[in-house]
């Protein structure tokens, strides 16, 4: 029970790695909050509405949560919310819609983090997981969407990278108040894709296949526990030896 009555938020906890977090702190005895655009809040369900792109929603979803448990140890920034024209070819996208993107994803995230920063540094405790991905560390290999019709979004990887370096900022500027802020980058997470892409990208991977909600959960949950309580502004990277070669 090594996050026993912690009270930790996911955002986004009701889509594939939020579920997976979520089941994996509670199994470790964490109070786990989905904080979702999808659900309605109903604390007896470990449910909160939470809609990232608004910032009164944001704010109202924490004063809920203080409101109900006084204290806030854990934030797991998850949620991935886009545009319609996620992946569009390169030169087509719009600048709108990267404008657009940020906003939706990068902006949200330093909003929520903000709001939630203040009381940990209040409280003098916490800790702070910041979903990334490989493609925030290395460039896209584009050879494995060859035959497909995915396409992988420029402003996937802009984000990605900057929320790993916006990580070791919070990390440099919060330690001394016994907060601490990692990241995690799963590799590719199997989700029914084109058999054409899951072979390709087997083939690559060193452990000869793609990860799972699972892979990734247990890695969350440790940086948010004790036994990671000297750990900060670092970026572990889950993904079957992807980076690696």
């Amino acid at each position: 029970m090594l996050l026993k009555d912690k009270v930790i938020l996911v955002t986004g906890g009701s889509g594939l790695l939020g579920k997976a977090f979520i089941n994996n702190l509670k199994e470790k005895g964490a109070i786990a909050l989905n904080l979702d655009v999808n659900v309605k809040t109903d604390f007896s369900q470990d449910e909160v509405f939470c809609n990232i792109t608004n910032d009164a929603s944001i704010y109202k979803a924490i004063d809920s949560i203080l409101d109900k448990y006084h204290k806030i140890d854990g934030l797991v920034n998850n949620a991935y919310p886009r545009t319609k024209d996620w992946g569009a070819p390169f030169e087509q996208i719009t600048t709108a819609s990267w404008r657009e993107n940020v906003d939706l994803q990068l902006n949200s995230y330093f909003v929520i983090t903000q709001a939630v920063l203040k009381e940990m540094r209040q409280n003098k405790a916490g800790s702070i997981v910041n979903i990334a991905s490989i493609y925030g560390v290395v460039g896209n290999d584009f050879t494995i969407y060859e035959d497909t019709a995915i396409n992988p979004p420029a402003a996937y990887s802009a984000i990605k990278g900057g929320l790993v370096n916006f990580t070791r900022y919070l990390a440099s500027l919060y330690g001394k108040h016994n907060v601490r802020v990692n990241c995690v980058s799963p590799g590719g997470i199997f989700d029914r894709q084109p058999e054409t892409f899951v072979s390709a990208y087997e083939k690559k991977v060193p452990m000869k296949r793609m990860g799972n909600p699972d892979d990734i959960a247990p890695a969350v949950s440790f940086l948010l526990s004790e036994e990671a309580k000297y750990i900060t502004g670092q970026n572990l990277v889950v993904d079957g030896g992807w980076t690696a070669i």
